[in-house]
């Protein structure tokens, strides 16, 4: 059953598809700058399971409400009772699963940045495939000078496979915020527009193009770059045996070679 018309999990968490398969999720507390609460990082992990069984997404746009901030990362009110070395790790481990759910997508995924992109947002941002920025966003995790906490290895791992250790270590030591023409200077930001109604607009436009693309394809270079990111070891999984048995046995690219040959459109299905 399609996802299409059921509830969002959360006031604060928005859902939607629309008919091309191009679902958006919505960070919606602009009064707090879109901070998360930790039922709103359960929502994000209840989306990411429903995405990935409903065959008809296509592709997915990650967005904060409001012009104000994309995310300002977790409300700092959920920090007040930590006090031992299992609640500083049961956090970190529930990041990580809350992230890793997005990142492990079948679908590419944009986050649609404008404002504020800081602390778990930038993380959140860098989980997701692809980034449009606005001419005002600015990211950074400036942890130094303020909670005096630290990442995970994972978010690690992604920040440093975006823009390279020594940037990351910049961002984090010097605890500044990256405007973004630098972002995209760096590799952060894929694109830059004028202003949050154009980061919308260029999110839809590039989420409709990927949506109109072989889903296998794109799903195996989805995987086979993660499985890159974290060294997965040896055998056929680390090899990528399975992503090329799955995309060349395929009806999509049996469909793909007869459309190629007979000067037509593919008609992809994702099977």
């Amino acid at each position: 059953m399609s996802i299409a018309a059921e509830a969002a999990p959360t006031d604060e968490l928005l859902f939607s598809i629309d008919d091309a398969g191009i679902a958006r999720i919505t960070l919606n507390r602009p009064q707090a700058r879109n901070a998360l609460t930790f039922a709103m990082y359960e929502g994000l992990v209840d989306l990411c399971g429903r995405i990935e069984s409903d065959r008809s997404v296509k592709a997915v746009i990650l967005t904060g409400a409001g012009d104000k901030a994309f995310a300002a990362g977790t409300d700092i009110g959920q920090f007040r009772d930590f006090r031992t070395a299992e609640e500083a790790l049961g956090y970190e481990r529930f990041m990580d699963r809350v992230l890793g759910s997005l990142e492990r997508l079948r679908v590419p995924t944009i986050a649609a940045v404008a404002g504020a992109c800081t602390g778990g947002g930038m993380a959140i941002a860098a989980a997701c495939d692809m980034r449009i920025a606005s001419q005002d966003a600015r990211f950074g995790i400036p942890i130094a000078r303020t909670l005096g906490n630290c990442l995970s290895q994972s978010t690690l791992r992604r920040l440093s496979g975006l823009i390279g250790a020594p940037r990351v270590k910049d961002i984090l030591f010097t605890a500044r915020l990256v405007g973004a023409e630098e972002a995209r200077a760096i590799g952060f930001a894929n694109e830059v527009v004028a202003d949050a109604a154009a980061v919308q607009a260029r999110a839809s436009e590039l989420a409709t193009l990927l949506a109109s693309h072989a889903p296998l394809t794109l799903q195996a270079t989805k995987e086979g770059l993660r499985r890159l990111s974290e060294q997965a070891g040896e055998g056929p999984a680390a090899s990528g045996d399975d992503l090329i048995v799955l995309c060349y046995t395929s009806e999509d690219f049996r469909e793909g070679m007869d459309a190629f040959l007979s000067k037509r459109p593919p008609s992809f299905k994702g099977r």
